[in-house]
């Protein structure tokens, strides 16, 4: 079984940057498709970006293309989301995925492992 850890959130300016981490132990991330997701309150979980176990393909939102890049660096079990542009909308709470095999998918569904989330506040 893999555990995930976020880090990386905080708060920032709209326009600016974040780079999100997601540390993975107990098992090596180059056997999982990797993904992020967020979630406001109230409401599913939703797509943001996915990884597959090789890094050869990446999958992102509509909202998340050209803003967004996942990244993962097997060596150091880490997966990145960098995050360039940031809107106020941008805003809720950032969940690190991962799902054995090779792919990577847009629905939380597919996913069993979770971590606990890192909070992004972009302001106006």
């Amino acid at each position: 079984q893999v555990e995930l850890v976020e880090s990386g959130g905080g708060l920032v300016q709209a326009g600016g940057s974040l780079r999100l981490s997601c540390v993975a132990s107990g098992r090596s991330i180059s056997n999982y498709g990797m993904g992020w997701f967020y979630q406001v309150p109230g409401k599913e979980r939703e797509f943001v970006a996915g990884l597959t176990r090789s890094g050869g393909t990446t999958y992102y939102s509509d909202s998340a293309k050209g803003r967004f890049t996942i990244s993962r660096d097997n060596a150091k079990n880490t997966v990145y989301l960098q995050m360039n542009s940031l809107k106020p909308e941008d805003t809720p709470v950032y969940y690190c995925t991962a799902v054995a095999g090779f792919e990577s998918y847009r629905d939380a569904k597919m996913y069993p492992y979770w971590g606990q989330g890192t909070q992004v506040t972009v302001s106006s």
